[in-house]
C-alpha cells in the first residue's frame, strides 16, 4: 500500500469506535474465565483506537495497562479515550512485537495474524509472567468455505478451522484453555459505523483515492453481508506449556 493509499484508508477509518469485530463481552468473558482481579500488568497488542483498552481498564480497575499500535492516528484516538484512567493506562506508538513485560495478560484482538500465530506467541513467551496468559482472536473457518466466504477471506489464505489454529498454538509451545466465536452481531457493530462514514465521504469527499478506498471497503462489507453466518473470529485463551 502506497502512502497515498494508506492515507485514503485512514480517511475511511477515521474515528471509528473499533478497528475490527468484537465487543466488551469478549474481554469480560476472558477475564471471568481466567479469574483475573487485583493489581496486574496487561499488554494490549495492536490496540487500534482503544476500544478494548477501555474495556480492559474498566474490567480490571487495578491493572496497569500498556497498549501499543503502529498507526499514530489510532494511538492518538486511544490516548484520548483512556485519559480518564490516569497514568495506570498508557498508549504508545510501538510494535506489538516489542512486548517488554513481564505481563499477567497479553490481549490481542484481531491483530496477531500480522506476526503469525506461532511466530507471535513465540515472541511473547518471554514477556509473560509465570502463570501468564495470552488471549487473541484469529480468523477461523466454521466449516468448508462457500464461494462467498472464500471471497471475503481471499486476502487471508492462511485461514483454517479451529483445529488448525490450535495446531499453530501448539507449535509455539502453548496450549488452548478455552475459546469463543465472534460471529454475527460483533461484526455488524464494527461495520455499521464504517458504512455511515462511507456514506458521508461519498457525499463530501473530492479526492478520487479516498473514493476508491470507500468502494474497496464497501466491497468488504458487501462480502461479509453475503456470508455473515460463516464469517468469524475465534477468541482463544492460551498459555505456555
Amino acid at each position: 500500500m502506497t502512502p497515498e493509499e494508506w492515507a485514503a484508508f485512514l480517511e475511511v477509518h477515521n474515528d471509528l469506535p473499533r478497528e475490527g469485530p468484537g465487543a466488551p463481552q469478549d474481554v469480560q468473558w476472558a477475564v471471568q474465565q481466567l479469574g483475573l482481579s487485583g493489581v496486574l500488568d496487561v499488554f494490549d497488542a495492536g490496540c487500534g483506537p482503544g476500544a478494548d483498552t477501555v474495556t480492559l481498564a474498566e474490567t480490571l480497575p487495578e491493572a496497569r495497562i500498556r497498549a501499543v499500535d503502529t498507526t499514530d492516528t489510532f494511538v492518538a484516538q486511544a490516548q484520548a479515550r483512556v485519559a480518564r484512567f490516569g497514568d495506570r493506562v498508557r498508549v504508545e506508538l510501538a510494535s506489538m512485537a516489542d512486548a517488554d513485560g513481564p505481563y499477567d495478560l497479553i490481549w490481542c484482538a484481531g491483530a496477531l495474524y500480522f506476526l503469525g500465530v506461532t511466530e507471535g506467541l513465540t515472541l511473547w513467551r518471554d514477556a509473560l509472567k509465570p502463570g501468564g496468559h495470552v488471549v487473541f482472536s484469529e480468523p477461523v473457518a466454521l466449516g468448508p468455505l462457500s464461494a462467498e466466504a472464500a471471497a471475503f477471506w481471499e486476502e487471508y489464505p492462511q485461514i483454517t478451522d479451529l483445529a488448525g489454529i490450535e495446531a499453530r498454538v501448539n507449535a509455539a509451545g502453548y496450549r488452548v484453555l478455552g475459546h469463543r466465536m465472534i460471529v454475527g452481531a460483533p461484526w455488524q457493530t464494527y461495520y455499521d459505523p464504517m458504512v455511515a462514514r462511507m456514506d458521508h465521504l461519498r457525499a463530501t469527499a473530492m479526492d478520487p483515492m479516498v473514493l476508491a478506498a470507500v468502494e474497496e471497503n464497501q466491497t468488504e462489507v458487501d462480502r461479509w453481508r453475503a456470508a455473515r453466518d460463516e464469517i468469524a473470529y475465534a477468541l482463544l485463551i492460551v498459555a505456555p506449556e
